[in-house]
């Protein structure tokens, strides 16, 4: 049974009622009920009106049984290699998720955040000299914007991989991928 149909179910709608209450075709239901998966502005319309998240419409238990968590813990775990140097964060998990082809939501989530954090503390120790300067501040602003930029990855990384070990699911998650 496809995740759209538990819900569906649940509100006691039929297929049709559910397309008419949507604005979407019931093949469109049909199709996304016999496992095709629903996108943009389908995704969004199913979820506004069965009140869930898009995640929980996007997520199938099939797939989710199909996941190796104890590569996917490593998959986060191998972010910790690269720490100090962004770009092997970024490269390291996905050229293991390539690797042992764990390509799934999970694994490409733990990436976006690795890309996403590396944009951010790139910006930060760029900006941090003219920071330092407008604002008449120590000369170690650098090196600390460094050390906490190194301490709060750490901790993404060792938070969800505690989360994928008793949860199986990301406790610190994006609501969009880069990949």
């Amino acid at each position: 049974m496809s995740k759209l149909s538990e819900y569906r179910e649940k509100l006691n709608l039929t297929q049709d009622e559910l397309a008419e209450k949507a604005g979407i075709s019931v093949r469109t239901i049909q199709r996304i009920e016999s496992g095709a998966k629903p996108k943009g502005h389908t995704l969004r319309t199913l979820s506004e009106v069965l009140k869930i998240s898009e995640n929980d419409l996007r997520e199938n238990k099939l797939e989710t049984k199909l996941i190796d968590f104890k590569l996917v813990k490593i998959i986060n775990l191998s972010s910790i290699v690269g720490i100090v140097l962004p770009p092997i964060n970024i490269l390291l998990p996905f050229f293991i998720m390539k690797r042992n082809k764990e390509i799934n939501e999970v694994t490409k989530q733990i990436i976006s955040i690795q890309i996403l954090w590396t944009i951010i503390a790139f910006t930060c120790f760029i900006l941090s000299p003219f920071v330092r300067k407008w604002f008449d501040i120590s000369n170690q602003l650098t090196l600390i914007i460094i050390i906490l930029s190194v301490l709060v990855n750490l901790f993404i990384i060792v938070r969800n991989t505690i989360s994928i070990d008793k949860n199986q699911k990301l406790f610190i998650c994006l609501n969009f991928s880069f990949l």
